[in-house]
């Protein structure tokens, strides 16, 4: 009898964790390395979020709380959806996790069944299959390619429906390509749900406040309202609010799901952190300079990332709308061979000899499910990407 379970074997872990941690084990051996893997602001936690937790502490605020969040933060978190989304919820519709990925997982965990199929467009957020595969669904993959601006069309998601489908996972803007649905485009997708009743939504929003230049963030249920019934719109503090270590992810739906998840929630978490949830509280009720500061700087960055790599031979680098990632294309490398003598076979063996021969941590396209390409996060210094984006283009230039 084996130990681990059938269940574990449908899984993989996270290559994005992965390949971080061999990047701070090559630094640990005194490499110069330059990891560009993980994908999480650089800035601190804001100070008055930080003294909000403190305070929470001292006023003795370290105890259990309700399982899916405290009544002050659930409120707070439909003044927000109200506020900046043009969204009714009642406390009652609102729950709260220990991160957005436990929102996206008890929401698949709740609700799928052996047969249901999940949609999720590529590239894509390296957990959102293995979470479907966890909960005994099966992920149907529609590919979003680069030269439709990585969206899918309408087309391809009413051709990706079946009676089996269950969820539509929608990520705008996403990781890993910092595509966005604007609302023209978000508009072509819910015209379809609306054709297909039987077909949920799981947003997950959680770049939201990260959008550049003239693009305007749209939900789906916003631009759609008779979806509301049948949608989770999944957000969170982590990336708006630099406070990816506090772990707290929120979403808003039908009370039927809410509740569900709150039971899955009390028999495997509980409640989350209950310092963050009051530090998560004067995020969002406090001021908002912050999401604007930094939303400028990673558009310059943005912009500096573009640039450097667009003039590495061989790679073309789309201009994303969002979030803090790139996802440039490296077809036209595929089958030469680097300086230190590796064949760039696929993404992966680009990403394996860019990292042992000028020490810069990339993560390869087929973890998002689409080849040949790699994410890189633009979440660290301009200094570090100048670097960085120089260490590319000499190692692209010495591929033969």
């Amino acid at each position: 009898m084996s130990l681990l379970s059938q269940t574990l074997a449908r899984v993989k872990p996270s290559p994005t964790i992965a390949i971080t941690g061999r990047a701070r084990e090559l630094a640990a051996e005194g490499r110069d390395i330059i990891s560009l893997s993980a994908g999480e602001p650089d800035f601190d936690t804001p100070e008055h979020i930080r003294e909000a937790g403190k305070a929470a502490i001292d006023a003795g605020h370290t105890r259990y709380t309700a399982v899916d969040g405290i009544p002050e933060l659930k409120r707070a978190i439909c003044d927000k959806f109200r506020r900046e989304n043009g969204l009714d919820y009642t406390p009652a519709q609102i729950t709260v996790g220990t991160g957005g990925k436990q929102i996206l997982y008890n929401a698949l965990m709740a609700t799928l069944n052996p047969g249901d199929e999940v949609v999720i467009p590529a590239p894509y957020w390296v957990s959102y299959p293995d979470m479907v595969l966890l909960a005994g669904g099966t992920p149907v993959v529609v590919e979003a390619e680069m030269q439709n601006g990585y969206r899918i069309s309408p087309e391809q998601l009413e051709a990706a429906i079946t009676p089996k489908t269950k969820w539509l996972i929608l990520n705008s803007p996403s990781n890993p390509t910092g595509a966005g649905y604007d609302e023209d485009a978000m508009r072509g997708l819910t015209d379809v749900l609306m054709r297909h009743p039987h077909v949920w939504v799981l947003t997950d929003d959680i770049y939201e406040h990260l959008v550049f230049d003239d693009f305007r963030f749209v939900t789906p249920a916003q631009v759609e309202p008779g979806l509301k019934e049948r949608t989770l719109t999944m957000n969170g503090v982590s990336k708006s609010y630099a406070m990816t270590g506090w772990r707290i992810g929120y979403g808003a739906g039908p009370v039927e799901l809410i509740k569900a998840m709150g039971k899955l929630q009390s028999q495997s978490t509980s409640n989350p952190t209950s310092i963050s949830q009051f530090a998560a509280l004067a995020a969002l009720e406090g001021p908002q300079d912050y999401v604007e500061t930094s939303r400028a700087v990673f558009q310059r960055r943005r912009d500096l990332v573009v640039e450097g790599l667009n003039k590495c031979p061989g790679i073309v680098c789309p201009m994303p709308q969002g979030a803090f990632y790139v996802y440039p294309s490296i077809r036209d490398l595929i089958g030469k061979t680097s300086a230190g003598g590796t064949v760039i076979t696929d993404d992966e063996a680009f990403a394996t000899a860019l990292l042992d021969e000028t020490g810069v941590a990339v993560v390869f396209g087929a973890a998002f499910g689409l080849s040949p390409h790699f994410r890189i996060s633009y979440a660290t210094s301009d200094e570090v990407l100048t670097d960085a984006c120089d260490r590319i283009r000499r190692f692209c230039e010495g591929l033969v």
